[in-house]
């Protein structure tokens, strides 16, 4: 069986986010079977308008964002926690994949694997953000891993000044992640 496409999603755009840092360690860590691709054009894609929300006006960076997430296996996301919540770039993005006003397209997200995970400062990490994600997701109609949660509280004291992740037990926990995402890519495809 070939490996399954994984798009990795930070929902953040700092520079040296642990978000982002957590995405590089999936690659680095990947327990197999998994080809896992960083999406780095966040930044480009524009506010939602439902007005520009046809397959004819798209702006090319959202049309972009819609094809890989079509054509991946399954999704990645890390998310930081703002105000108790994900980030509006990552909220505004899942908005354009979330919709198919024409019905000729499809739904990029609805049953798509994907497994979410964050990294944040404090002593709870992400689990608000998480929360909120979750919700999100079940409205997209993902296939959402329920196991493992990864939640990097502290992330400061996980990271190295390189930005590479030291933590024994969070790579243990990112792996653990990884391979039930993996299970459900594998079972997807076995459905198709």
């Amino acid at each position: 069986m070939s490996a399954s496409s994984i798009l990795a999603i930070s929902g953040s755009l700092r520079a040296d986010s642990h978000n982002t840092q957590l995405l590089r360690a999936a690659q680095k860590f990947n327990p197999g079977g998994m080809d896992i691709e960083i999406y780095d054009g966040l930044r480009d894609i524009p506010p939602y308008d439902v007005d520009l929300d046809t397959p004819e006006l798209r702006p090319a960076a959202v049309q972009e964002l819609r094809r890989r997430v079509a054509e991946a296996d399954g999704l990645l996301i890390a998310t930081p926690e703002f105000n108790y919540s994900i980030p509006g770039v990552l909220k505004n993005a899942l908005d354009w994949l979330s919709t198919d006003w024409t019905r000729a397209e499809g739904l990029p997200l609805r049953r798509k694997p994907t497994a979410i995970l964050g990294a944040g400062p404090g002593a709870f990490g992400t689990v608000r953000a998480q929360l909120a994600l979750r919700q999100i997701l079940v409205c997209t109609d993902n296939d959402v891993v329920v196991k493992p949660e990864v939640h990097v509280f502290r992330s400061h004291e996980r990271f190295d000044a390189d930005g590479n992740l030291t933590d024994e037990d969070t790579i243990t926990l990112l792996q653990d992640l990884l391979t039930a995402l993996r299970s459900k890519t594998e079972g997807a495809a076995t459905r198709a």
